[in-house]
């Protein structure tokens, strides 16, 4: 196999990671934050390289949605989180309804 397609093989590869990837920082995110109860849709987005936004949003659809929490992210290839702006803090209990003060 020739250079050029090693390297485009490794692009479609990528490509197809990609999504995974995104997913399973999402997952860390809530993980570390914990759930609200009127969680609507977790957005991880694309900037460059390893660095990643994500957006959590709370609503009860999407035309009431709202951002609760925004992140900047550093990530490895396997989804971990390296570095956030802001820092990830808990800031829900299981089943909690509202943001929890003073954790």
């Amino acid at each position: 196999m020739s250079t050029q397609q090693q390297e485009s093989e490794h692009k479609i590869q990528e490509k197809l990671a990609r999504p995974q990837r995104k997913a399973i920082i999402g997952k860390h995110v809530m993980h570390t934050l914990g759930q609200p109860g009127n969680l609507y849709a977790v957005q991880v987005r694309d900037l460059w390289d390893d660095h990643y936004r994500v957006n959590v949003f709370v609503g009860v659809d999407a035309a009431s949605a709202k951002v609760a929490h925004s992140y900047f992210l550093v990530a490895d290839s396997d989804g971990n989180i390296l570095a956030s702006t802001p820092k990830i803090t808990r800031q829900y209990q299981e089943g909690q309804l509202g943001r929890s003060e003073g954790i």
